[in-house]
């Protein structure tokens, strides 16, 4: 194990969602630990943006557009980090899907499509083709981007917990037939974060008000306040760690 637990020098870490938000925090701390990485999101300038601020930082990033709803996508992505890296060792599942927030009975299947798709089947697949190189190659860490919704489902946010929840069981069936391959599998477990992602709760006075009763800590989280746990559960400092999900929530499960 390295002196440093937390030195992800030579590793290739891809990043969903990474364009803003806890992706882009994310990303920006691996970078800052040595990792070469990937700003993976739909829009491929909004990725540059931030890869190009990585590298200007003395950083090593590249961006790269992959809208994991869709599989083609998904797997011309993984192309291109075969014909660039020729391996992945970290892949933090965090792009996803909230189309629809309202009365559960009310949800339509465009929105019940949008969201299984994203949440669900995305991560899936982006899993599988992250782990078929990692058992290649000796090993890998990944982390899939849960929520607090997926054990306690959010007012007016049905569909959207139902595929958080999805996500944890997802994570730890991959870290029970993946572990043999030296792939660990986590999930972090995020509480209301100040993200344009949760702009429905954060900008709306009256439900972020009544969330903030159930926070012993009585705010919303930072992105920058995600990146550490994500950091944490892709080095060696968490090298014993699979199939669990760490919470960063203000206490608001507790």
């Amino acid at each position: 194990m390295a002196a440093d637990m937390f030195d992800l020098s030579g590793k290739v870490a891809l990043v969903t969602g990474a364009s803003r938000g806890i992706g882009e925090a994310s990303v920006r701390l691996l970078a800052k630990h040595g990792a070469r990485v990937i700003v993976a999101s739909r829009k491929l300038d909004a990725c540059e943006l931030v890869a190009a601020d990585i590298r200007e930082k003395g950083g090593d990033a590249v961006a790269m557009a992959c809208h994991i709803g869709d599989l083609d996508q998904i797997q011309k992505l993984y192309a291109a980090i075969d014909e660039k890296f020729g391996r992945l060792d970290i892949l933090v599942n965090n792009a996803a899907a909230n189309p629809f927030y309202g009365h559960i009975l009310d949800t339509d299947l465009a929105a019940y499509d949008k969201t299984v798709d994203v949440n669900i089947r995305g991560y899936f697949f982006m899993t599988i083709e992250a782990g078929k190189r990692m058992r290649k190659q000796g090993g890998g860490a990944i982390v899939n981007v849960a929520s607090v919704n997926g054990v306690r489902p959010g007012p007016l946010q049905g569909i959207y917990s139902i595929t958080k929840a999805a996500v944890i069981n997802m994570t730890k069936a991959f870290a029970k037939e993946c572990g043999e391959f030296n792939i660990r599998v986590n999930a972090l477990l995020p509480g209301l974060t100040r993200t344009k992602f949760a702009s429905a709760l954060t900008e709306n006075e009256q439900a972020r008000d009544y969330y903030l009763k159930f926070v012993p800590l009585g705010r919303m989280a930072e992105p920058e306040e995600m990146a550490g746990s994500v950091l944490f559960l892709v080095s060696d400092a968490s090298s014993y760690a699979t199939g669990t999900c760490i919470t960063a929530d203000g206490g608001y499960l507790a």
